[in-house]
Order: C-alpha cells, then structure tokens, then sequence
C-alpha cells in the first residue's frame, strides 16, 4: 500500500511539475514584462531600507552604517532627542493640521466636481470642463506658487489691487498664519481635483444605465438618483481612496509648503519634509531625521491597517 501512495505521490508531482512547465512556456512574456517592476521596487525601495539602521546608530561619514557605532539609550537616542526638539514638536503639529485639513476639504472635491460632470447633458461641455480641470494638475508647485505671489500680494497682487479699489481693505493671504492656511488648502484643491476626479468617472462608468431608467419611471429626481443610486455605487471607491488617504495623514510633501512659505508664517508652514531639509540635508544630522523619517513611516502604516481595519468591520471589502 505504502508503495502505491508512494507512486501515486510521484505521479502527482510529476503531473504538477509538467503543468507548471506548459504554464511558463505559455506566459513567460508576461513573467518578464512583472520582472521589471519588481526589480524596480526591489532595487529602490526594499534595498535602499537596509540603511534605515542609520536611525539607531552614530552616522559617521566615513563609515558603512554596518559599522556605525549603536546610538545611546538602546539605539533610541535619536527618536528621543527629536520629541525634545520644539522645532519637530511644532513641525508634527503642522503637519497633522494641514493634512487633516487637506483631507477634510480636499477629499469631498473631486466626488461633488465627479457627480457635477456625470450629470451634464452636453458631452462636448463636459469634455471641456473636464481638460480646464485637468490642466492645473501637470503645473508644478514652484509655478503655482509663483503665480499665487503675483496674485496675491498684499500691496501689488492682481487680487488685493482689486480689492482696494472696490473700497475693501488688502487681504494677507500669504502673510497672515490663518490667512496662509486657507489659501495653502484652496491652492491644493485647485491643484488636484480636476485629476482626482478620473478615479470617480471611471467608477461612474460601471454604474448599470437601466437603474437610471427605472428611477426615471418611477418619477425620481436628479438628486434622487444622485443619492439612492450614484453615491451608493461609488461608496467602494469612496472607502478604497479613503484608507489610502489615511495611510499618509503624517505624510508632507516638500514642494507645496515650501514654495508657499515665508518667514511670516513659519508658525504653521513648517512640516515634518521641512524640517527633514533643514536639520538633515543643511544640519547634516542625518541619524536624527532618519529616526524622523522612520517614526512618520510607522505611524502611517499604522493608520492604514486601522483605516482598512475599520472598513471591514462596517461591511466594505477594504484594500486586501
């Protein structure tokens, strides 16, 4: 008996091993179109992670990090001194403001501008619409902020001109902190809906027609199909693009808030990309924004297996 289960065994290995061999000869291309996007991520992502243990110990220019010695207090040395530092307390701060901001007002855009443009009756308009809003995506930030100064000055921007001579007084909206804040979000917003808006149309697109056309006989109204139909067809994508956002409410680009900032507004310009520059590419404290950099890496992931956690407990499939 043992030595039928043996060759049955063999058999069945054989059989896979054979199976295998025709699937690869089949869709070898295909294997190696993958290879080069995993070499990609594996070449400068993963390998590049090996010096993340620059964040524990003395950098030393002249030594490999496998020689470095062991930061203080158990390696942590690094992630302490930065919670003691007022400058990466107050950069925290300004970041988790401004991204939650950003999400608050930012997210909700491109879903109202998406419903706005599903519901245009005149496809050549809403081609139009569509490219106006796209446009701005592909200008970079050190453009917009160019344009922004020039528009918005206090004494010669294009805006506040217009504004004195209607009897109103100049706003400062790139020199007063509260001000600076409301112009930094519009400026994002104005940015990136028209390109965030794709996602949603393309989701738009799946949505059966007949349900419309039974809505319609049933006498029911724009808003009406907006709301029992549209929103609850879009809610996957919905909940899918708000993990993602989640998973970088610690997240700061460097471009936006560097090109709009001034020394007025320092008190809410300065976010943890900002400080990383200064204290790590201009301080040269490389092991100090390494543990920076790390403790911003974790607390994202952190919040997006809470984000994706939270979406399966209320029924959505969530983003694995």
């Amino acid at each position: 008996m043992k030595r039928v289960g043996g060759e049955i065994m063999e058999r069945t290995w054989a059989d896979r091993r054979r199976s295998l061999a025709n699937y690869m000869r089949k869709y070898w291309s295909l294997y190696l179109m993958l290879s080069i996007p995993l070499a990609y991520f594996v070449i400068f992502r993963y390998i590049p992670m090996t010096y993340i243990q620059i964040a524990f110990k003395r950098y030393s220019i002249i030594q490999s990090p496998w020689e470095m010695p062991w930061a203080a207090s158990n390696g942590f040395e690094y992630f302490i001194r930065a919670f003691q530092n007022l400058d990466f307390l107050y950069a925290l701060r300004n970041t988790l403001m401004l991204n939650f901001l950003d999400l608050l007002v930012g997210f909700p855009a491109p879903i109202i501008l998406a419903l706005l443009l599903n519901e245009l009756a005149f496809p050549r308009f809403k081609r139009v619409t569509q490219s106006v809003a796209y446009m701005p995506h592909f200008l970079s930030w050190i453009i917009i902020a160019g344009m922004a100064k020039q528009l918005l000055a206090p004494t010669n921007g294009l805006i506040n001109i217009a504004l004195t001579r209607l009897g109103f007084d100049a706003i400062p909206f790139l020199n007063d902190p509260t001000h600076w804040v409301g112009t930094y979000l519009f400026l994002g917003v104005w940015r990136n809906v028209g390109w965030n808006t794709i996602i949603y149309l393309a989701a738009l697109t799946s949505i059966n027609p007949e349900l419309y056309e039974a809505s319609a006989i049933d006498g029911a109204g724009r808003m009406q199909d907006i709301r029992y139909i549209t929103l609850p067809s879009l809610r996957p994508t919905i909940i899918t693009l708000l993990i993602f956002n989640l998973g970088h409410i610690l997240s700061s680009e460097f471009d936006r808030p560097f090109a709009l900032s001034n020394p007025l507004v320092n008190s809410v310009s300065n976010v943890i990309s900002i400080f990383v520059y200064r204290y790590g590419i201009r301080g040269l404290q490389f092991s100090l924004t390494t543990a920076v950099g790390l403790f911003q890496s974790v607390i994202c992931v952190i919040f997006l297996i809470a984000a994706n956690a939270l979406a399966k407990r209320f029924g959505e499939r969530g983003i694995w």
